[in-house]
């Protein structure tokens, strides 16, 4: 998990509250003094847990069958894509209002491309990534140097891409797309192996998945009492590593169960390790809280906060045009009204998984944890057949529960 870089180092853990044994207070209280000690980064993730269980009696057991664990994936595959960018923006202390029309934009463009003009999928691909990283590029090199806020730069961006692809699909539907760019958001793994119950690379993946990220939190954990910081009592943290084993297995059996994991689903997860790895661990990734956090500061520190600004509005147009990619390839056509609230829906996710409206905080796996909160809302209201009225206004709520809980949270700590 990526942390703020403008917080102070927290003060060496007491007796009972570190990596020692527990002093007395039994395991649930160390729990509970875990999680009120790190309500920002578990709150949210309780709240998935929470649900996830609900909508599963709700629904009668319908939410959590393996068809529908699948499509919950498929269907929400273009959020998670666009939260990980809006979340990297908002760190920085900016917003894009742009991503959904660029995302239809960048739809179109490949509708052009295969169907029209017959350029080889992978060429168009390529394309279609340089066209988003072309359009973000643009709109960052407004921000960061001729100083416009991005709130104006990317309003006129999503009006100025939502025209052009009226122009560019001249109203129209466009498709169906070559079949090897549709599997890019409905394809799944080959089976392959000797025949089970079950999709033998999934179940392979799934455990190599768990073994990587339990070792990932081990050596976190390792790394912070080496510096003194606060971590979880030793039993909690061993309850924190069963809780995340069993349900990244649970999830790993019911989409092996079915047709095996998405083709997104690979693209979503090296997306989540590549970019989780920036913001943890890199030289930019640690600079873009720091703009965020306190911009005076940072360019006292020698933070070239122009240049920051610039590649995060960059990536965001590629992330947006491969939400766009995904989009498309899911719907097998491209169309005029695609996009239509998806800057909305990045957004609030972002705000939900984490992110501060003053910016510096937040991170990658808020995004995606915010963003599955919102699709599971989503397909839990369409399964008990809620009416798309009172799908916004539980949205909406959401999402202002979400904002009042992290001016809450910073006022109780007097951030």
């Amino acid at each position: 998990m990526s942390t703020d870089v403008t917080a102070k180092t927290p003060a060496p853990a007491p007796p009972g509250k570190g990596g020692g044994p527990a002093t007395g207070g039994g395991l649930l209280q160390l729990v509970l003094d875990g999680l009120r000690r790190n309500m920002r980064q578990y709150g949210m993730l309780i709240a998935l847990g929470l649900i996830v269980v609900l909508f599963q009696v709700w629904t009668g057991g319908d939410l959590l069958l393996p068809r529908n664990v699948s499509n919950l994936v498929l269907q929400n595959s273009y959020v998670l894509v666009l939260a990980i960018g809006m979340m990297l923006v908002i760190i920085a202390g900016h917003i894009d209002l742009s991503v959904g029309s660029l995302t239809a934009f960048v739809g179109a463009t490949a509708a052009v491309l295969t169907v029209q003009h017959s350029v080889p999928w992978p060429v168009a691909v390529v394309l279609c990534l340089l066209v988003g990283a072309a359009a973000g590029a643009w709109q960052g090199f407004l921000i960061a140097y001729f100083g416009i806020p991005s709130f104006i730069v990317t309003l006129a961006g999503m009006l100025l891409f939502r025209g052009l692809t009226e122009i560019l699909l001249q109203g129209q539907t466009l498709g169906p797309f070559p079949n090897g760019l549709k599997k890019m958001g409905n394809g799944f793994l080959p089976e392959v192996g000797p025949h089970t119950n079950y999709h033998n690379i999934t179940l392979l993946l799934g455990i190599v998945l768990v073994a990587s990220v339990l070792w990932q939190e081990i050596r976190d954990r390792r790394r912070q009492q080496e510096f003194s910081l606060d971590v979880l009592p030793r039993n909690a943290f061993l309850l924190k590593l069963a809780a995340i084993a069993a349900a990244m297995l649970a999830v790993t059996l019911l989409l092996a169960s079915y047709k095996g994991a998405p083709v997104v689903l690979l693209i979503l997860g090296a997306l989540v390790v590549g970019y989780g790895y920036v913001m943890r661990n890199s030289v930019f990734g640690r600079h873009i809280y720091a703009i965020g956090g306190n911009l005076p500061a940072a360019k006292l520190s020698g933070v070239k906060d122009k240049r920051v600004t610039f590649c995060v509005f960059l990536n965001m147009g590629m992330l947006a045009a491969l939400a766009g990619l995904v989009v498309a390839a899911r719907l097998n056509a491209a169309s005029p009204k695609a996009g239509l609230n998806y800057e909305l829906e990045a957004i609030a996710s972002s705000f939900i998984g984490g992110a501060s409206m003053s910016g510096g905080v937040g991170t990658v796996l808020g995004a995606i944890i915010g963003g599955l909160v919102l699709g599971v809302l989503n397909n839990g209201m369409n399964l008990l057949g809620v009416g798309t009225d009172w799908q916004q206004v539980i949205k909406g709520l959401a999402l202002l529960a979400a904002v009042g809980f992290d001016v809450w949270n910073k006022r109780k700590s007097g951030s």
